[in-house]
């Protein structure tokens, strides 16, 4: 189903239907991750690769021009697919099979307080990195906005979105972002200790605001509000924050108390979320602009 749905994506007539074809690739590769036994890279792509994704495709394919179904395109697509994947293939075959560290993190995981190794290794282990990452996220969204014209920053943030009354998108903008919440916040309360964390329930609520955006459900904001830049900045700033006063408390930068190790991380990636979500959100609606888009086909 895996290979079937890929070759629908490449081999596709129009544009929005291989998109269709796209997302079902992604879940079906999220079970197959599920089924191998990685839960937690089952999530991020079924939250990234399928939903994010998917929904940064269907906007980008109501802004491609008329002729965006041409057929003389897609000799080369499927010659480019067919190379990149034989690449792949060399690629698995050449690289030599690595041990890993999962001994070394089962060892020092009952200390911690958390169950979870991949949480373990971000906020704890490697927690300097995840910091890093984070503001580079949100650095990626500052040069974004810097693609904007001058007379455009006073406008909403993206591209006016419209959908048809009853279609698809606007009955998916209704039904889906409600049960997305629910997910998203899920995804953060149980990622201490199992499968999930901020950045899967921080993906899964961008991609909930994104489509009802997309649907029509509320107004992109503008650049200049403040609750929204809060919002962008409050993640890494607790982040931050916990560090300097571990530092000051004499345990060293991100270093935390065994005590209240489970405590911080928790707190930190609570903060996370909201700051992965809104940085996510704020990517796919694009910079500033005067123009609205449709987000589906005519019947």
């Amino acid at each position: 189903m895996i290979l079937l749905t890929a070759l629908a994506t490449v081999a596709g007539v129009q544009v929005f239907r291989s998109i269709v074809f796209f997302v079902v690739y992604g879940l079906l590769v999220a079970v197959a991750w599920v089924r191998l036994g990685a839960v937690d890279v089952a999530l991020a792509e079924a939250a990234i690769g399928a939903g994010l994704t998917g929904v940064l495709l269907l906007s980008a394919s109501a802004r491609l021009p008329a002729w965006q179904d041409s057929v003389r395109w897609r000799p080369w697509a499927a010659l480019l697919s067919a190379g990149l994947s034989a690449m792949l293939a060399w690629a698995w075959f050449a690289t030599p099979v690595a041990t890993g560290l999962s001994d070394d993190v089962t060892t020092h995981l009952g200390p911690t307080g958390i169950g979870n190794p991949v949480t373990a290794v971000l906020l704890n282990f490697r927690a300097w990195d995840t910091l890093l990452e984070s503001i580079v996220l949100l650095a990626a969204l500052l040069g974004l906005w810097m693609l904007a014209r001058d007379g455009d920053w006073q406008r909403p943030l993206g591209l006016r979105q419209t959908a048809l009354d009853g279609g698809t998108m606007t009955t998916l903008g209704r039904l889906l972002p409600p049960l997305g919440f629910l997910v998203g916040v899920y995804l953060v309360w149980a990622g201490a200790d199992h499968p999930g964390g901020a950045f899967q329930g921080g993906t899964v609520l961008a991609a909930m605001a994104v489509l009802a955006a997309m649907a029509g459900r509320f107004q992109a904001p503008r650049v200049g509000n403040r609750l929204w830049r809060f919002g962008l900045v409050v993640g890494p700033g607790v982040f931050l924050l916990v560090g300097l006063a571990l530092h000051a408390a004499g345990l060293g930068f991100l270093t935390y108390p065994l005590a209240h190790t489970k405590t911080l991380i928790v707190l930190i990636e609570v903060f996370l979320t909201l700051s992965i979500a809104v940085t996510l959100a704020l990517l796919l609606i694009g910079p500033p602009g005067p123009h609205s888009v449709g987000t589906e086909p005519p019947p």
